[in-house]
């Protein structure tokens, strides 16, 4: 019988998803709804949706599989909302939200029986946004994170991942706690710390106008997370701020220590804590996609003359390899190449770093 899925948010992450969806499931019938209809025209003239509807309620009866392609504050409004819906029989509804308690929390209080929510959390983005963007090999070896209710029956978990298999993503399980807490770690906190020191740098910049010229190197590179969607951020803080404040608690003990150690002025002791760093992440996966998006550069050397950049840009074009960014690195403290052309997947990269080294371009990834 064919399967009814209905995605409510047509944006990217959603629009990615039932991409993925139709690879996988080519008898699945996919409606979208969005307060914003023309996003939901541009999705269906971009098959990412077959039809759309303006009746959310009745959509919502008659589908097999409901996400929530939806801010976490809206995920939550709709979860209440869906206490005065009839779903259908077995029905799965899941999000794609990046913090998970409240909303499983949400979900456990106010869902229907006959009906099974699961957490999703797909760990995977883009530096573009809406569904015109969509892709359906978004999540490609991403982590996929999925969170559990008590008594979720194990049958369903199956179905959603077997909903979920043309996305080719890690499924994980895991629950809500330990899913905000790890997130926290390696994605919220950054973020927090990225914007901080961005910040301390404007601060800086009022007092000295050669520091913002200075910043468009390295550092740049270091806070790019930085340029994330600030009401997403704003959220994202809102719920998981026991996370983060514990974590916040943590790194003002590690600062007070950092500022011992540089009062100190031992050279074996700054050694050691630069080394330990450095072991540690080294020794990360490389090529893994994880919790912040993976950003896939590589620094080229050229010489300072006309054309050198059309040059590079037509060499990886004979080789149907796209560029999706290009800049010019003016301070290189710490970065080898004057270019740093930037990928949509590693293998982009690979294949750009021969084909260039073949025409005698010296090129470094970090």
């Amino acid at each position: 019988m064919d399967k009814r899925v209905l995605l409510i948010g047509v944006g990217l992450i959603g629009g990615s998803l039932t991409l993925a969806i139709k690879k996988a499931h080519k008898e699945a019938q996919i409606i979208g709804y969005d307060l914003n209809e023309e996003q939901c025209k541009l999705a269906k003239s971009m098959n990412v949706i077959d039809e759309y509807s303006t009746d959310l309620k009745g959509e919502a009866k008659q589908a097999d599989l409901i996400i929530l392609g939806t801010p976490v504050e809206e995920t939550l409004r709709l979860l209440e909302e869906f206490q005065d819906y009839d779903f259908k029989t077995g029905a799965i509804i899941t999000d794609v939200g990046s913090t998970k308690v409240n909303i499983m929390k949400k979900a456990q209080s106010m869902l229907q029986e006959g009906v099974v929510f699961i957490g999703g959390h797909p760990m995977a983005g883009s530096h573009k946004s809406g569904v015109g963007s969509a892709k359906a090999h978004l999540f490609e070896n991403a982590f996929y994170v999925l969170t559990l209710l008590p008594g979720t029956p194990e049958d369903k978990v199956d179905e959603l991942k077997n909903w979920l298999s043309g996305t080719k993503g890690n499924v994980q399980v895991m629950d809500a706690e330990e899913h905000d807490h790890v997130t926290g770690v390696v994605s919220h906190f950054p973020h927090v710390i990225a914007a901080s020191l961005v910040r301390q740098v404007k601060d800086q910049a009022g007092k000295n106008e050669r520091i913002s010229s200075l910043a468009a190197g390295g550092f740049r590179d270091i806070t790019r997370i930085a340029s994330s969607s600030p009401s997403m951020w704003r959220d994202i803080v809102q719920h998981n701020r026991y996370n983060i404040l514990a974590l916040l608690d943590g790194w003002m003990e590690e600062m007070k220590e950092v500022r011992s150690l540089v009062e100190r002025n031992e050279r074996s002791e700054l050694y050691e804590y630069f080394a330990e760093a450095k072991a540690f992440r080294d020794d990360m996966p490389a090529g893994r996609k994880g919790a912040i998006r993976s950003f896939y550069d590589l620094y080229v050397d050229v010489v300072d003359q006309a054309g050198v950049i059309s040059t590079v840009t037509t060499i990886l074009a004979d080789e149907a390899i796209s560029i999706t960014n290009i800049r010019i690195i003016e301070a290189r403290e710490d970065v080898y190449g004057v270019l740093r052309l930037s990928f949509r997947t590693d293998d982009d990269r690979y294949r750009a770093k021969e084909c260039l080294e073949r025409h005698q371009y010296e090129t470094y990834s970090v």
